[in-house]
């Protein structure tokens, strides 16, 4: 037995199977599939006025196309989890992957908002069942410390800058093609993943003989589902709505039961002892922050591009290639080399404290601003140093635990990624438009100011929304400086008592 590095004591896996010689074509696979699944969350955003005018969906409902596939997700993740490692991560994957194109499919042949809501809820429960299986796949096949890293940094940079991707491929299929071909898409992928999963991946049966913790699905799914619709629902209602505060009121509490329960359970939906660990406790928690900065920016730079610099789709899109680049660039060519010599926390703190000065250069935008001087430096560091940043998480996160959890903990991470994207989303935007709406108020003189008043006051909104980003970012490098203690991967377990785990 040896220690993983977050306590756990876990079998030499060199000793129980003989190494897989064609997993770094698995990791293709792999890869494939959670970049699929990262970049639909954001491949509709730009396609969404053309599709809104298609189907002639309302100002009030189009919200939908986004919340529908972020409300599913989020809200199903820890179920899709666990039923990973119940049933087996590779069946629950090729299921994931026939889904996810299945609704892909009937999203883009849609012919009434009701069908593409559906189809976009449907992309969410089956992404739900990928998206741990995915990572808890990646998370069993490499174990080696020095191969852990670069197929670590491969997925860190994927999942960073999936989201970026998604407004360039949105941008690209919207312009050139039609909106329908955003969701389109997804169907070659998944074919490919499907082939390729049933030729290259393996995996250790499932745990058949434990059973599904369904009141934990109850509760845990149920809260989250409800946290989730509740940031959704903050930013056209407002926080203090009364049915935000009803959807936060009952999330919470649904969530304690779950806690309550979870320490209960003959089989939990989410063993205790997974989150309780300090450092991967702290690692979700840093995911979730650094997210919350991240995704908010997404919203932000969307509109600035094409409103107030005119830029089009394509252009706007393709404004944020040099982000996407340098997420992959700090994922796998520096913190993937340099994860088996330092401590995971002395690659993201520094990339988090990079990313935050990466936020206060977008705070100088102005009307007039210069992509080139003033927007590109900003987007090139944020990249740096969000790839200094999830890399380590996600490695970090998922190691040293048992196999038969490898799902659940996977699910976990992609849930601090996908609520911090809906806190980000929900909050910074609510902050940008009050921020707008109060400066076009002071500055409203006549109607004629109107012109000049509303764009600057738009952009006063933006920064000030992005300062909050950064104080977030800063509050993340201060989470993860204190309570992420694993030591180098290259190194040995960090000294905590070993909880003895068997392989299933």
């Amino acid at each position: 037995m040896s220690s993983g590095r977050t306590g756990e004591s876990v079998p030499i896996p060199a000793r129980a199977e003989a190494v897989d010689p064609r997993r770094w074509w698995g990791l293709v696979v792999i890869a494939l599939a959670q970049l699929m699944v990262v970049l639909d969350a954001t491949i509709v955003n730009i396609a969404l006025p053309s599709a809104q005018h298609d189907l002639h969906m309302s100002d009030g409902n189009r919200q939908w196309v986004i919340t529908a596939y972020t409300l599913a997700f989020g809200g199903l993740l820890l179920l899709g989890g666990r039923v990973a490692d119940l049933v087996g991560r590779k069946r629950t994957f090729v299921v994931g992957l026939i889904g996810f194109a299945a609704a892909s499919a009937f999203g883009g042949a849609a012919t009434g908002p009701a069908m593409l809501f559906g189809a976009r809820a449907l992309q969410g429960v089956f992404a739900a069942v990928l998206a741990p299986s995915a990572l808890s796949l990646l998370t069993t096949t490499f174990t080696d410390p020095r191969e852990r890293g670069k197929a670590f940094g491969i997925y860190g940079a994927l999942a960073g800058s999936g989201s970026a991707i998604g407004f360039i491929l949105g941008g690209l299929l919207t312009e050139y093609l039609n909106w329908r071909w955003c969701l389109y898409v997804n169907v070659p992928i998944a074919i490919l993943a499907v082939i390729g999963a049933f030729a290259l991946l393996h995996d250790r049966p499932g745990h058949g003989e434990s059973r599904l913790d369904v009141p934990g699905v109850l509760l845990g799914c149920g809260g989250l589902v409800a946290v989730v619709y509740g940031f959704s629902e903050a930013q056209p209602r407002g926080w203090t709505d009364p049915v935000v505060l009803a959807l936060f009121a009952a999330g919470i509490a649904l969530l304690a039961l779950f806690v309550w329960w979870q320490g209960r359970a003959p089989s939990p939906l989410l063993p205790l002892h997974i989150v309780r660990d300090r450092t991967r406790a702290g690692c979700f928690l840093t995911m979730m922050l650094a997210v919350i900065g991240m995704f908010g920016l997404f919203l932000f730079m969307t509109y600035y591009l094409q409103v107030i610099l005119g830029y089009s789709p394509v252009r706007a899109g393709l404004g944020f290639l040099p982000l996407t680049a340098a997420i992959i660039t700090g994922s796998t060519q520096i913190a993937a080399r340099l994860l088996n010599r330092v401590a995971p926390r002395l690659l993201m703190v520094p990339g988090l404290l990079l990313a935050s000065v990466g936020l206060m250069l977008l705070t100088r935008m102005t009307v007039h601003s210069s992509y080139a001087t003033d927007i590109l430096p900003a987007l090139i560091l944020l990249g740096l140093g969000m790839g200094l940043t999830f890399m380590p998480v996600f490695a970090t996160a998922t190691a040293g635990v048992a196999p038969k959890d490898a799902g659940v903990t996977s699910a976990t991470v992609n849930t601090a990624q996908q609520v911090g994207g809906s806190i980000g989303t929900a909050l910074l935007n609510t902050i940008a438009t009050t921020s707008s709406a109060a400066y076009i108020a002071a500055h409203l003189r006549s109607p004629a100011d109107r012109a000049a008043a509303v764009p600057v006051g738009v952009v006063h909104g933006y920064t000030v929304a992005i300062w909050w980003a950064v104080g977030v970012m800063l509050l993340a490098a201060l989470v993860a400086g204190l309570m992420v203690t694993a030591r180098p991967a290259g190194r040995g377990a960090a000294t905590k008592p070993r909880v003895r785990e068997s392989v299933g």
